[in-house]
């Protein structure tokens, strides 16, 4: 855990914001596998730990808005849980990490609800995400599990968005230190990319190297030959000459910030000419991205621009042609990437992704687009200091997007189907990296950067010992 100040200040921030009735955090529980005693590891929900820090099941966190009192909710460990767990603190010395000075047991939390209730107090909760969630509110509300989101409070959840959205320094550092571990991640399976290796020995090996640090990896990692799947959790290949590995892939630090990067390997030790040229156009896009990042750019320009870059690129290829910007404002560039530039980061891969796109990516000034490939940008408004997205532009070549497109004329003005049969088994290329934006401009993560120029990658792959 951070400092018991952090804490305090940031519920207290809260508390400038919000003045009435009881504000809830649910904390998670455990998730069985296939028998209650058999259960996912643990994760902490990450709001309860943003405001109440304790990495332990079954915590319920209220902030009384007019008493000023904080309390956390949960049982001790019994000695049944001590002879299998070994000694256990008890709540209220985890709630004094907290700053939280008030514990009670967790069959109370129901019965404080409903005094609130009955004196007219509102209570604010964010959006569940989990089944339990949403049956624990659906009976300490009183209200019908289908309507409790016309029930969440809107206020609660955009400040919790503003107070989140910009990191503190002891987050900063913490982002910065998950960062190392990312490279060592990827440094990695860039020396494990060669002909006849497994895809599942590769990523178990890369689970392990979280694991060795004590964490676990931020997200279900994705690394496979047919990167042009774009999500592609399937490790059932055997490297082959000729192709190109992408791995995504992060770790995730004990206080749960995270890292996310992702890199392109070709296996057999060199970029064929086409692989290399479209390797390129990539990081252009990636490192003008990184450029023009910096506080009041909004984002979504900063996506589309870096799309242009795709757009020469693929223009210089053949597979594209007419105007530029003509392309991009028609959406062409979207049949080789479907997805936006990036998305914020930090306590959660996707950050707040829980609490909506719509509040936590865009606002009033900045409207998400609802064309094909632009609609997907996770994260559009204007950048601010503190800020922490990622910046992952990407080429994929998708066989049935392909022909979906071709058969339905689409952006044919644009896209040379000809020579794009050329690249049908091409595959994907996708290159990531995350940055905090600071008072002029912005920073890569980490102290130092995954190695991404195509030289460095190859040097990396040969310097295995």
């Amino acid at each position: 855990m951070f400092e018991p100040i952090v804490y305090s200040n940031r519920r207290n921030e809260l508390r400038a914001t919000l003045r009435k009735g009881l504000i809830l955090f649910l904390g998670n529980s455990a998730s069985p596998i296939n028998y209650p005693s058999n259960t996912y590891k643990f994760r902490q929900d990450s709001n309860f730990l943003y405001y109440f820090g304790i990495d332990k099941p079954d915590l319920v966190g209220v902030i009384d808005l007019e008493g000023g009192r904080d309390t956390i909710y949960g049982n001790d460990f019994s000695m049944d849980d001590i002879i299998w767990m070994g000694d256990q603190p008890k709540l209220a010395e985890l709630a004094q990490k907290a700053n939280v000075a008030s514990t009670r047991p967790l069959k109370e939390v129901a019965i404080d609800i409903t005094q609130a209730i009955h004196a007219g107090r509102p209570i604010h909760f964010l959006p569940p995400y989990r089944a339990e969630h949403l049956l624990t509110l659906s009976k300490w509300l009183g209200i019908m599990p289908h309507s409790l989101e016309n029930y969440v409070s809107r206020e609660l959840l955009l400040a919790v968005i503003n107070q989140r959205s910009v990191k503190s320094r002891c987050e900063i550092e913490e982002l910065d230190r998950i960062a190392e571990v990312g490279y060592n991640m990827h440094v990695a399976a860039m020396q494990l990319a060669t002909p006849g290796n497994h895809e599942h020995v590769i990523a178990g090996i890369l689970e392990g190297i979280a694991h060795s640090f004590g964490y676990m990896t931020s997200f279900s990692t994705i690394l496979s030959q047919n990167g042009q799947t774009l999500h592609n959790e399937d490790h059932s290949q055997v490297l082959s000459h000729g192709r190109l590995l992408l791995v995504d892939c992060g770790a995730e630090s004990d206080l749960h910030y995270v890292s996310d990067h992702t890199r392109v390997t070709p296996v057999s030790g060199k970029f064929t000419d086409e692989q290399l040229a479209v390797y390129n156009t990539v990081l252009a896009a990636h490192d003008y991205a990184i450029a023009v990042s910096r506080p009041d750019v909004p984002y979504q320009k900063i996506h589309l621009d870096a799309c242009t870059k795709l757009v020469e690129g693929l223009q210089a290829l053949g597979v594209m042609k007419g105007n530029v910007q003509d392309s991009v404002a028609n959406g062409a560039h979207a049949l080789f990437m479907p997805h936006g530039l990036g998305h914020m980061m930090g306590l959660d891969t996707h950050d707040m992704e829980g609490l909506g796109e719509k509040y936590v990516g865009y606002d009033k000034e900045t409207k998400r687009s609802e064309q094909f490939g632009t609609a997907s940008l996770r994260f559009g408004r204007k950048l601010q200091k503190g800020f922490v997205v990622t910046v992952e532009p990407g080429i994929y070549f998708i066989p049935a997007l392909i022909d979906k497109w071709k058969a339905e004329h689409i952006n044919t003005e644009y896209i040379n189907f000809d020579r794009l049969n050329d690249f049908r088994t091409f595959g994907g290329i996708r290159l990531e990296d995350d940055i905090l934006i600071t008072e002029d401009g912005c920073r890569i993560l980490g102290e130092k950067q995954i190695p991404i120029k195509p030289e460095d990658v190859i040097a990396t792959m040969n310097s295995k010992s």
